[in-house]
Protein backbone atom coordinates (compact mmCIF):
# COMPACT_ATOMS: atom_id res chain seq x y z
CA UNK A 1 0.00 0.00 0.00
CA UNK A 2 2.73 2.45 0.07
CA UNK A 3 1.73 3.24 -3.56
CA UNK A 4 -1.22 4.49 -1.95
CA UNK A 5 -0.06 6.25 1.20
CA UNK A 6 3.10 7.91 -1.11
CA UNK A 7 1.33 9.10 -3.70
CA UNK A 8 1.49 12.97 -4.23
CA UNK A 9 -0.07 15.38 -7.03
CA UNK A 10 3.59 16.71 -8.74
CA UNK A 11 3.25 19.53 -10.34
CA UNK A 12 7.05 19.88 -11.70
CA UNK A 13 9.25 17.76 -13.48
CA UNK A 14 12.84 17.49 -14.69
CA UNK A 15 13.47 17.76 -18.30
CA UNK A 16 14.19 13.58 -18.52
CA UNK A 17 11.66 11.58 -20.72
CA UNK A 18 8.99 9.10 -19.92
CA UNK A 19 9.56 5.66 -21.73
CA UNK A 20 7.02 4.43 -23.60
CA UNK A 21 7.22 1.15 -21.20
CA UNK A 22 6.46 2.73 -18.31
CA UNK A 23 3.66 4.72 -20.26
CA UNK A 24 1.86 1.41 -21.24
CA UNK A 25 1.98 0.04 -18.09
CA UNK A 26 0.12 3.09 -16.82
CA UNK A 27 -2.55 2.39 -19.69
CA UNK A 28 -2.23 -1.19 -18.38
CA UNK A 29 -3.30 -0.25 -14.96
CA UNK A 30 -5.63 2.34 -16.48
CA UNK A 31 -7.92 -0.59 -18.18
CA UNK A 32 -7.50 -2.92 -15.10
CA UNK A 33 -9.51 -0.38 -13.01
CA UNK A 34 -13.13 -1.90 -12.14
CA UNK A 35 -15.75 -0.58 -14.29
CA UNK A 36 -19.72 -1.17 -14.04
CA UNK A 37 -21.17 -4.48 -15.98
CA UNK A 38 -17.36 -4.35 -17.36
CA UNK A 39 -18.37 -1.81 -20.16
CA UNK A 40 -14.84 -0.43 -20.05
CA UNK A 41 -15.94 2.87 -21.38
CA UNK A 42 -12.75 4.88 -21.75
CA UNK A 43 -10.31 5.64 -24.41
CA UNK A 44 -7.01 7.37 -23.66
CA UNK A 45 -4.92 9.47 -25.61
CA UNK A 46 -1.42 10.01 -25.37
CA UNK A 47 0.29 13.45 -25.86
CA UNK A 48 4.05 14.33 -26.22
CA UNK A 49 3.71 17.25 -28.56
CA UNK A 50 4.69 20.47 -26.59
CA UNK A 51 2.30 22.85 -28.38
CA UNK A 52 -0.85 20.12 -27.76
CA UNK A 53 0.50 20.05 -24.22
CA UNK A 54 0.50 23.56 -23.82
CA UNK A 55 -2.81 24.46 -25.80
CA UNK A 56 -4.52 22.14 -23.13
CA UNK A 57 -2.83 24.25 -20.33
CA UNK A 58 -4.54 27.04 -21.16
CA UNK A 59 -7.98 25.33 -21.17
CA UNK A 60 -7.80 24.74 -17.56
CA UNK A 61 -6.14 27.34 -15.09
CA UNK A 62 -5.19 24.79 -13.06
CA UNK A 63 -3.29 22.70 -15.60
CA UNK A 64 0.19 25.42 -15.76
CA UNK A 65 2.07 21.96 -15.12
CA UNK A 66 1.38 20.52 -18.96
CA UNK A 67 4.01 23.24 -20.02
CA UNK A 68 6.67 21.08 -17.99
CA UNK A 69 5.29 17.64 -18.58
CA UNK A 70 6.71 15.67 -21.10
CA UNK A 71 3.95 13.67 -21.28
CA UNK A 72 0.29 13.43 -20.40
CA UNK A 73 -2.49 10.47 -20.47
CA UNK A 74 -6.53 12.19 -21.33
CA UNK A 75 -8.62 9.88 -20.23
CA UNK A 76 -11.93 9.93 -22.25
CA UNK A 77 -15.39 8.05 -21.71
CA UNK A 78 -16.74 6.88 -25.08
CA UNK A 79 -20.43 7.26 -24.63
CA UNK A 80 -20.46 4.12 -27.88
CA UNK A 81 -19.53 1.91 -25.01
CA UNK A 82 -22.26 2.98 -22.38
CA UNK A 83 -25.39 1.46 -22.48
CA UNK A 84 -28.65 0.08 -20.07
CA UNK A 85 -28.57 0.67 -16.14
CA UNK A 86 -25.02 0.85 -16.26
CA UNK A 87 -24.58 3.65 -18.64
CA UNK A 88 -24.66 5.84 -15.88
CA UNK A 89 -21.87 4.81 -14.09
CA UNK A 90 -19.25 5.65 -16.80
CA UNK A 91 -17.85 8.71 -14.92
CA UNK A 92 -16.97 6.54 -12.11
CA UNK A 93 -15.28 4.21 -14.28
CA UNK A 94 -13.02 6.81 -15.65
CA UNK A 95 -12.50 7.99 -12.30
CA UNK A 96 -10.92 4.50 -11.24
CA UNK A 97 -9.09 4.39 -14.29
CA UNK A 98 -7.37 7.70 -13.52
CA UNK A 99 -6.41 6.47 -9.96
CA UNK A 100 -5.12 3.72 -11.16
CA UNK A 101 -2.73 5.58 -14.00
CA UNK A 102 -1.72 7.74 -10.42
CA UNK A 103 -0.85 4.89 -8.34
CA UNK A 104 1.00 2.98 -10.68
CA UNK A 105 2.94 6.51 -11.67
CA UNK A 106 3.48 6.60 -7.70
CA UNK A 107 4.68 2.68 -7.97
CA UNK A 108 7.20 3.59 -10.89
CA UNK A 109 8.54 6.72 -9.37
CA UNK A 110 6.73 9.03 -11.86
CA UNK A 111 5.09 12.26 -11.09
CA UNK A 112 1.77 12.77 -11.42
CA UNK A 113 -1.12 14.92 -11.03
CA UNK A 114 -4.96 14.75 -11.98
CA UNK A 115 -6.70 17.42 -13.70
CA UNK A 116 -10.28 17.61 -14.24
CA UNK A 117 -12.06 18.75 -17.56
CA UNK A 118 -15.69 16.83 -16.86
CA UNK A 119 -18.30 18.33 -15.54
CA UNK A 120 -17.11 21.48 -16.94
CA UNK A 121 -18.80 21.87 -19.97
CA UNK A 122 -16.68 24.20 -21.28
CA UNK A 123 -13.31 22.69 -20.64
CA UNK A 124 -15.00 19.71 -22.66
CA UNK A 125 -15.78 21.42 -25.20
CA UNK A 126 -12.51 22.67 -25.92
CA UNK A 127 -10.54 19.59 -25.49
CA UNK A 128 -12.92 17.63 -27.65
CA UNK A 129 -11.59 20.24 -30.02
CA UNK A 130 -8.06 19.95 -28.88
CA UNK A 131 -8.61 16.11 -29.35
CA UNK A 132 -10.26 16.26 -32.70
CA UNK A 133 -12.60 13.99 -30.61
CA UNK A 134 -16.04 13.06 -31.91
CA UNK A 135 -19.39 14.16 -30.14
CA UNK A 136 -20.12 10.83 -28.49
CA UNK A 137 -16.04 11.04 -26.93
CA UNK A 138 -16.23 13.03 -23.27
CA UNK A 139 -12.33 14.34 -22.31
CA UNK A 140 -13.11 13.40 -18.14
CA UNK A 141 -9.19 13.89 -17.17
CA UNK A 142 -5.50 14.82 -17.95
CA UNK A 143 -2.61 13.10 -15.77
CA UNK A 144 0.38 15.10 -16.24
CA UNK A 145 3.21 13.06 -16.28
CA UNK A 146 6.94 13.22 -15.51
CA UNK A 147 9.97 12.75 -14.16
CA UNK A 148 9.25 14.69 -10.45
CA UNK A 149 11.24 17.72 -9.50
CA UNK A 150 9.70 17.64 -6.16
CA UNK A 151 8.93 15.27 -3.00
CA UNK A 152 5.85 16.29 -1.47
CA UNK A 153 6.41 15.00 2.18
CA UNK A 154 3.25 12.12 2.51
CA UNK A 155 0.26 13.24 4.27
CA UNK A 156 -1.49 11.16 6.87
CA UNK A 157 -5.26 11.20 5.97
CA UNK A 158 -6.98 8.96 8.17
CA UNK A 159 -10.00 10.42 9.98
CA UNK A 160 -11.64 7.74 12.51
CA UNK A 161 -14.06 10.50 12.93
CA UNK A 162 -15.18 9.89 9.44
CA UNK A 163 -16.04 6.42 10.08
CA UNK A 164 -19.36 5.22 11.17
CA UNK A 165 -20.64 1.71 11.64
CA UNK A 166 -23.79 -0.09 10.32
CA UNK A 167 -25.86 3.64 10.48
CA UNK A 168 -25.10 7.14 11.56
CA UNK A 169 -24.94 7.92 15.06
CA UNK A 170 -28.01 8.99 16.50
CA UNK A 171 -27.82 12.92 17.24
CA UNK A 172 -25.06 13.14 15.23
CA UNK A 173 -26.95 16.33 13.38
Amino acid sequence: MNAIFERRSIRHYTSEDVSEEIVDDLLKAAMSAPSACDQRPWDFVVIRDKNTLSGISKINRHAMMLNEAPVSIVVCGNMDRVNGSCGQFWVQDCAAATENILIEAQDRGIGAVWLGFYPVDERVEKMRKVLHAPENVVPFSVVALGNPAEKPVPVEKFDRERIHYEKWPTGYL
